[in-house]
């Protein structure tokens, strides 16, 4: 019997992704903006390899675009990208929503409930609502059980957040995102898999509405 080699712990590019994807949602690393390797290795102490490695896992992302001989470059978002991007999730997380409501246990439905009702609460708060929000559109995948569709969905909400008009800042939106939430849960609640369906491709084609306005 062979012995297996011991688990490593995370590979330094891992964390050293991590980092900068915190860096670019933050806006540390704005959208269009070139980035310094060469300055980033030694804020973060380490070779450029690590570096490199990690950028090329941001690149399969779509989060970093990497030019030929000029480096790479935070990834900038056209409004076409924001109209497609808008338009798959409104298609996958729709299917979703209709599967939520046809064949979810009681308890799943009340973890839905239960993060809804966070969002009651933090409708004031916009980074917490942002954060509550993605949860919910989260768990519904997972509710919905198709992993490949929860794969899809999170990297293009990663890519998402690129968006310097990112539809939650427009003034109202959380209030108007609040209200297409609760009629969803109710929608979802009573088991009108139709409903569901029609009400989350309404709000992302609101999202979209609020992103280009």
């Amino acid at each position: 019997m062979h012995a297996h080699p011991p688990l490593t712990p995370r590979a330094l590019y891992q964390d050293v992704a991590e980092r900068l994807r915190q860096q670019i949602f933050s806006r540390e690393l704005e959208p269009g903006s070139w980035i310094d390797e060469q300055k980033l290795a030694q804020d973060f102490g380490i070779s450029r390899t690590p570096l490199r490695e990690a950028l090329k896992v941001l690149a399969v992302e779509g989060l970093v675009t990497m030019k030929m001989r000029r480096g790479a470059y935070v990834t900038e978002m056209s409004a076409e990208d924001v109209t497609q991007i808008y338009h798959l999730l409104g298609l996958m997380e729709s299917d979703a929503a209709g599967l939520v409501a046809g064949h979810a246990t009681a308890a799943q439905l009340a973890e839905l409930r239960a993060l809804h009702e966070r969002l009651e609460k933090n409708v004031r708060q916009r980074d917490a609502f942002f954060a509550t929000n993605e949860q919910f559109h989260m768990k519904l995948l997972e509710v919905a059980g198709n992993r490949w569709t929860q794969q899809i969905v999170t990297d293009l909400r990663k890519v998402m957040k690129l968006n310097r008009h990112h539809s939650l800042f427009k003034q109202g939106r959380l209030a108007d995102s609040l209200a297409e939430h609760r009629a969803l849960m109710a929608a979802i609640e009573q088991r009108d898999a139709a409903g569901a369906v029609k009400l989350m491709r309404m709000h992302f084609d609101s999202g979209l509405e609020a992103a280009q306005g």
